[in-house]
């Protein structure tokens, strides 16, 4: 006698799939459309969809072996450096003169950290092919929106001034994972259009700087498919050298700036950059304190017009011993993340290259939604590594009964 369907059905296993793929719906799909519609979009829906994701694996026990992952993390290179780099930052605090609102900033650097371990740890060991296609879906049709926004000529769309070009630096985050996937299933015309779409939408943005960071990670993403192992290690060392040179920049830029003349935003920047560097070289090894880039500039400390770039924020805060984790993070975590198939590394590559970039080029990366968003990213790829367990079909085998 068949034993019936309701004695065999798995409740937390099903309980598990579905708060899963409602995880996995907001992480891939509601968050790049809510992005452009409202300013704390990222920072409220990924922590509801990790959640949802943790509850899941504690109901099926789809990630395997927790404690061994995070072992693993945090014995790494790139976890050890982390912890230093977060340990000097919290140091920083001793000298720095807004001890309030740096220690605001400190705690949510240390909130998003622990998010995106308990986001990693919740993974399953095997992503469904079908969760994950979502987030191509997500990332075209939030193209296709944005576009729709900017014909309409509505750059604000809240009160709270949340902006077009916020949403598509979410989007150009969010770009590359999707067109990874794509492409270790083999549809690159559909990651090329989606590519496209998304161009089309940062090229209608009246800031520019997603279409910038777009360009970066589109070069970075060729020289990698062509070489995986010359682009992972181009990436990791350009990032990391020039968060070390950091400080000689300005000198090195001087003849850009005589050629752009006094008036320019970019030769008084580096103008008040090679004045903090000549000024005060002793604070080129600890930094003036957390906080102080940019809430120096409101109280008089540091010039208004001072560069709003990573590269000078992180040596006037952290100083050389900042700059040096900073960059052996970035190395190795760049580095790390070459190691996995090669299907992957033109996409992570070009991740990386466009999440810096913007960095650079003064994206608020002291922002709480920055630090979620990439969060957010980390997760996505990691789930796409772990939906690559399966590239071809098996082929069926016809048995004769003897």
């Amino acid at each position: 006698m068949a034993r019936s369907s309701d004695l065999t059905a798995d409740p937390s296993a099903d309980a598990a799939a579905m708060l899963r793929r409602v995880g996995f719906a907001i992480l891939f799909f509601a968050i790049p459309v809510a992005a452009l519609l409202t300013r704390r979009a990222v920072v409220v829906l990924a922590p509801l969809a990790i959640m949802l994701l943790i509850i899941a694996s504690l109901l099926d026990g789809g990630a395997k072996a927790p404690l061994d992952k995070l072992f693993s993390i945090v014995t790494s290179a790139g976890g050890l450096a982390g912890a230093i780099l977060l340990l000097w930052t919290t140091l920083s605090l001793i000298w720095t003169p807004f001890v309030t609102e740096a220690s605001e900033r400190l705690l949510n650097i240390i909130g998003m950290a622990l998010l995106a371990l308990a986001g990693y740890l919740a993974l399953p060991d095997r992503m469904r092919s079908a969760n994950l296609y979502i987030l191509p879906v997500g990332v075209g049709l939030t193209a296709l929106l944005g576009m729709f926004i900017a014909f309409q000529g509505a750059g604000h769309l809240d009160q709270d001034g949340q902006s077009l070009e916020r949403g598509m630096i979410v989007l150009a985050l969010l770009l590359w994972p999707a067109v990874t996937w794509l492409h270790s299933r083999g549809r690159n015309l559909e990651a090329l259009l989606l590519v496209v779409v998304v161009a089309l939408g940062a090229l209608l943005a009246a800031d520019g700087l997603s279409l910038q960071g777009l360009a970066v990670g589109a070069l970075i993403f060729v020289v990698t498919a062509v070489s995986p192992a010359f682009g992972t290690r181009l990436t990791a060392l350009v990032m990391a050298g020039l968060l070390l040179l950091a400080p000689v920049l300005p000198f090195l830029l001087k003849p850009v700036a005589v050629l752009l003349g006094p008036d320019s935003p970019i030769a008084a920047s580096l103008d008040v950059w090679r004045n903090v560097v000549l000024g005060e070289p002793l604070r080129l090894i600890t930094g003036h304190g957390l906080e102080t880039a940019l809430r120096g500039r409101f109280f008089s400390l540091l010039p208004v017009n001072a560069p709003y770039t990573i590269l000078f924020e992180i040596w006037y805060e952290l100083g050389l011993v900042g700059a040096v984790a900073g960059a052996f993070l970035l190395y190795s975590a760049a580095m790390r993340s070459g190691e996995q198939r090669p299907a992957l590394d033109p996409g992570i590559m070009a991740a990386f290259a466009t999440a810096y970039t913007l960095g650079c080029l003064g994206v608020g990366t002291a922002q709480l939604w920055w630090f979620t968003a990439l969060v957010v990213v980390v997760l996505v790829f990691v789930a796409i590594e772990r939906g690559q367990f399966r590239t071809t079909r098996p082929k069926a085998v016809l048995h004769r009964r003897r």
